[in-house]
């Protein structure tokens, strides 16, 4: 049997690992752009997805994407351009800066996160609650096992 019919027949974990995170990111990003937001893409959710509405160093965005900061820092300058996150400095140190969302950012956000759980909840209907539990704890304890770092994902 040829490899590929092999690994669609029966996918091993990166590759099923990799189907959930796309087929997760297609709803999202389909359903935003439902609702005005057709200028975000996949590889905004870096940003995000982990951004703070009182804001985030870029540095500490870089670490929790696993990004380095070189692309981390092109995302935020796409970002910017779009309006969806602005610079400021730092009330805490002023030589570094925060990265905050605009209104149109936080309303992403919110719209997201909305999706998000929407997506979770069909999941849950699908498994039952407790099997879908059981998934996600699964889920964090294997994440959690493999390393964090390495090189940046998509360059």
């Amino acid at each position: 049997m040829k490899r590929s019919t092999l690994k669609e027949q029966d996918p091993d974990l990166g590759i099923l690992a990799v189907q959930l995170s796309a087929r997760v990111q297609r709803e999202i990003f389909r359903r935003s752009a439902e609702q005005g937001f057709d200028d975000v893409r996949p590889r905004h959710g870096a940003v995000l997805a982990y951004l703070d509405v009182e804001g985030t160093r870029p540095g500490e965005l870089a670490r929790l994407a696993g990004r380095n900061k070189q692309t981390m820092g092109a995302i935020l300058d796409e970002l910017e351009r779009l309006g969806y996150v602005r610079r400021t400095p730092d009330p805490a140190d002023r030589r570094a800066k925060l990265i905050v969302p605009t209104e149109r950012g936080r309303t992403f956000m919110e719209v997201s996160d909305g999706l998000v759980h929407l997506i979770e909840q069909r999941l849950a209907d699908t498994l039952g609650p407790d099997r879908y539990r059981d998934f996600r704890e699964a889920l964090g304890v294997g994440v959690a096992s493999l390393p964090a770092t390495g090189h940046d994902a998509e360059g």
